[in-house]
Formats: structure tokens, sequence, C-alpha cells
């Protein structure tokens, strides 16, 4: 049964494999298994829904990405909320294209009607890229430290944009930036 749908957007190669690093790193010290479980990929998310149409959403995503360009990105810190998720991510620089890409990209979404939920609006949205999910308490101090030697900032470009369901994750499609083409 789905948890829900997400927007999101996806890494060049190198980026990407910087990221299934960290992965894999707390994967091998029992930490954290989680994204890889759900057979997640590298991510920001950008829009997230419990309920939606992806037929509804297909011609809108692809749309914006021809719009787009490849989004320079720089992951500078490592972060989490204070819930009892346990998630812990890199935080990419907070550039202004990022912020409106992201907003523009909502603006699109509402206008066919379907509702932007409180943390994806503009002003409250925090981007970030999860690479561990449901981590131990007690060891959250660990996964800092590990997380702490991936030599930070890693940079990139975001590349593609595409809609999944969870979990575990199915892309129902995805657009490369600046393209017409699928990715």
């Amino acid at each position: 049964m789905s948890q829900g749908f997400s927007i999101e957007l996806y890494f060049d190669p190198a980026l990407e494999n910087q990221v299934l690093k960290a992965w894999n790193v707390l994967a091998r010290r029992q930490i954290s298994t989680q994204l890889i479980e759900i057979e997640s990929r590298p991510h920001i998310t950008l829009f997230s829904s419990p309920f939606l149409d992806p037929a509804k959403l297909e011609s809108v995503v692809k749309s914006f990405a021809s719009k787009q360009e490849p989004l320079a990105l720089s992951f500078a810190s490592i972060g989490t909320f204070p819930n009892e998720k346990n998630v812990l991510f890199l935080a990419p620089s907070p550039t202004m294209a990022l912020l409106q890409f992201q907003a523009q990209l909502c603006e699109a979404v509402k206008k066919e009607g379907i509702e932007i939920g409180e943390e994806f609006k503009a002003d409250t949205w925090i981007p970030y890229c999860a690479v561990a999910q449901e981590v131990p308490k007690t060891r959250m101090a660990e996964a800092f430290c590990v997380l702490r030697d991936l030599k930070l900032p890693v940079s990139g470009y975001a590349m593609d944009i595409g809609l999944v369901e969870f979990s575990p994750v199915r892309e129902h499609f995805s657009f490369g930036l600046g393209n017409t083409i699928e990715a």
C-alpha cells in the first residue's frame, strides 16, 4: 500500500555516487540501511503528498523540467530534524536558484488544484538529501562522526526531476532538466 508520492530532484552521477558512498558507509557500520532497502535514489524532495494522481502531474513536471537548466548544488553541511524519524541528511547551500526552482515547481503543481503542504511552502521548505533514516538514538553521534569524514562540501548538479511512489520507492516518470526527452 502506498504511503505517498514525492517529486524528487536527482543528481549527476558523480554527486549521486558521493551520496551513495555515505549510505554504504552507514550500512556497513549497521547504523542505517533503510534508504537502500526501500530502493530509494539520492535526491532532494521538492514536494510530497499522501494522495495524488501521477497521470495528472506528468505533463506539468515534463513542461516544468523542459524550461529549466541543470542546477548547481553543493552539500556543505550535515543535519537532522528534531523529530522521532531520526533522519540524518546532507544540506545543500540554499541558493536562490534552488529555492526559486522549488517554489516555481510548487506553483505549477498548485495550478493543477493540488494542495501544497506547509513544509513545502516557499518560506518553510528546508532542502535536504537524506543519508540515513531511523538511526538509533544511541548511534546518532557515531553516524555524525562517519558523515563528517565525507570531506564536505561535495558539489555537482541536479540533472533530473521525477515522481515516485513510496514505500518501497517506485518511479512513475522522470525528465532531464532542459530536455523534452524522458530521463
